[in-house]
């Protein structure tokens, strides 16, 4: 996925939902800190969001232009709607946001995930795919293992996960 394509997905999410702001959580949230993004980091043809102020609208976003949709179809990526508890975040995480608003959204924003937010989030779900994005954004030096401890620091976790995406964070961050 482009900038573009995420700016597209924003201003169709908008307009179906009727809300002005989007919160983008998911790995295509890297667009709006990094708008020219590595490769590596654009695989993803989905874009993980929902409404602001009102995530029950999520489910009408995703029915709409979802996986399988027309407008799927029609340009190759597509919204999935999902709840403000797909991602374990970070406190405060809120004040981070990347707002991406220009002349493509059509007035409607898109709030993104900061890199480091969006790091814990892969850390914690730990599925191949995310510790691929994880240690991507790690070899770019687009996140650094000091945030990343303090974020870690202010995450909600029970000690094992906590252990074990401390163990992750160091894996990708060895001392040099």
């Amino acid at each position: 996925m482009q900038r573009s394509e995420l700016e597209h997905l924003i201003r169709a999410a908008g307009r179906i939902a009727g809300e002005l702001e989007l919160i983008v959580i998911g790995s295509q949230a890297i667009l709006g800190q990094f708008p020219d993004a590595p490769p590596a980091l654009l695989r993803s043809m989905e874009c993980d969001l929902y409404p602001k102020r009102n995530p029950a609208l999520a489910d009408k976003v995703d029915g709409a232009i979802g996986e399988g949709s027309r407008f799927h179809e029609q340009f190759g990526y597509y919204a999935q709607g999902v709840g403000p508890g797909t991602a374990t975040l970070p406190r405060g995480w809120q004040r981070r946001l990347v707002r991406v608003e220009n002349a493509n959204t059509g007035g409607y924003a898109g709030l993104c995930l900061e890199v480091h937010d969006l790091a814990i989030s892969k850390y914690v779900a730990g599925r191949e795919k995310d510790l691929e994005f994880t240690r991507e954004l790690a070899r770019h030096g687009m996140t650094g293992k000091e945030n990343l401890l303090a974020r870690l620091a202010t995450t909600r976790l029970d000690a094992a996960l906590a252990r074990a995406v401390r163990g992750r964070i160091e894996r990708d961050h060895p001392e040099r």
